[in-house]
Parts: C-alpha cells; structure tokens; sequence
C-alpha cells in the first residue's frame, strides 16, 4: 500500500522545513505547503537537494496541500493563525493536525508566551475545526537541530498532548520518525498552554549559552511504536 502523504502547512519556514527534511529522510511522503505556490516549490527544492536519492518532497498551494493529505502538520507563526484555519478548516475536518505553533512575543528583555484567548494555539485550531483531532507537538525541537546533519536525535524527547488516543498514536509515529524514538504523552490538549510557551524559556538558554538546547524526561519507559498504524 501506498505511504500516506504528511502536509506541512508552513513548511517553507525554518522548523517546518527541518520536519519535512527529517520525515522525508525517515521515508515518508511530504508535501510542502505554502500561500505561494512558488515559495512552496523552493522550499521542497532546498529539502530535496539534502535528500539524494531519498523520496522527493512535493510541493502545493496550502489548502492543495491539507486536502490531499492524511495528516497535517501546522507549523505557522502565532500571527495570522486563526485566519489561516478558518481559511482550511474544510481541508482539515476529520483528519489528524499536529499543531507546533508557539504564540511568542519578544521585547527587550527576550522572548515571552502570548496570552491566548483560547488558552493555546492548538486548543485555538480544536475550536475553529471541531470535527479535527488535534494533538500539540514538536514544540521544542529546534529548527537548527532539525536541519542539521545529525544523524540521531533520540537524546530529545517530544512532548504530546491530545484527547485523541488514536491521533496521539499517529502523532507518535511521526516523532519516531522525526527523532527515532516515539513521543512523549503529556497530558490532555488543554496542557498545550504549558507546552507552547515553554519554547520562550528554551530560546533564553540557547541564547545565554550558546547552545540547541531540547527537552529530555528520565524515568519514562516508551513503548514500541506500531509503524502499520492507520492514520485515517
């Protein structure tokens, strides 16, 4: 059977771009999405030329993306976010989306979380298309690191939440794909609220240290992933 294809809403920003470059390296079916069809193209480009002979990345205008696709990962700034759903919200009823947005302000003193109406960027997009089953994930794995050349990143750990269980296990998948090891559950959607600006103190120690500072848990024992889970 055909691999089912991952949509990468945002894909043509720095850590949508580094997602598409470690699914499609794990060999799965990616496509990039973008409003321009053009900056979509370049950005499947720029994965593909770190790829060869690795399946090629493809590239469509957003709602070509999220419509031909099982699962959609939106990996979109805070800014703009919930008019970008409401524009897709037919293309994503039904389906698993991973949200990663970090709604983040920056001002003198370093970055800082966003006060959220909806409580979280993910809890935003479970209210704008209801009929989604959204898990929050990927927050904290820096663009950088994904980009990378590294070979492994299972010193990291995905942090998961959702109400889902079956969209948390697709969201699993993903993170063993992403990182090599499957995703840490953190709780139900509504602990997206701790996990989104958390990325705000991240970014503070890369930036005193010098570093790609992650996340890593001690003392939680993953179970295999099932790598034949259906992600419909």
């Amino acid at each position: 059977m055909e691999e089912e294809r991952i949509a990468i809403i945002g894909g043509t920003g720095p850590q949508g771009r580094g997602l598409a470059y470690r699914l499609a390296r794990a060999g799965r079916r990616v496509v990039i999405g973008s409003r321009d069809a053009a900056r979509a193209e370049q950005g499947a480009r720029t994965v593909n030329e770190r790829l060869p002979g690795a399946e090629s990345v493809t590239w469509a205008e957003n709602r070509e993306a999220a419509a031909g696709s099982q699962v959609v990962i939106l990996a979109v700034p805070y800014r703009g976010h919930a008019e970008l759903v409401r524009s897709l919200a037919g293309c994503l009823a039904g389906k698993v989306i991973v949200s990663c947005c970090n709604p983040l302000g920056f001002d003198r003193r370093g970055p800082f979380g966003l006060d959220v109406p909806d409580g979280s960027a993910a809890e935003e997009l479970q209210l704008l298309v209801p009929a989604a089953r959204v898990v929050g994930a990927f927050h904290h794995l820096s663009a950088v690191t994904l980009w990378s050349a590294k070979e492994d990143l299972a010193d990291e750990d995905v942090l998961m939440v959702g109400d889902d269980e079956h969209a948390l296990d697709v969201a699993g998948e993903l993170c063993a794909a992403v990182t090599g090891k499957p995703g840490v559950v953190a709780g139900p959607l509504r602990l997206a609220r701790q996990l989104e600006p958390l990325t705000a103190t991240l970014i503070s120690v890369n930036k005193r240290y010098r570093t790609q500072a992650g996340v890593r848990l001690v003392g939680v024992n993953l179970p295999e992933i099932d790598q034949d889970v259906d992600i419909a």
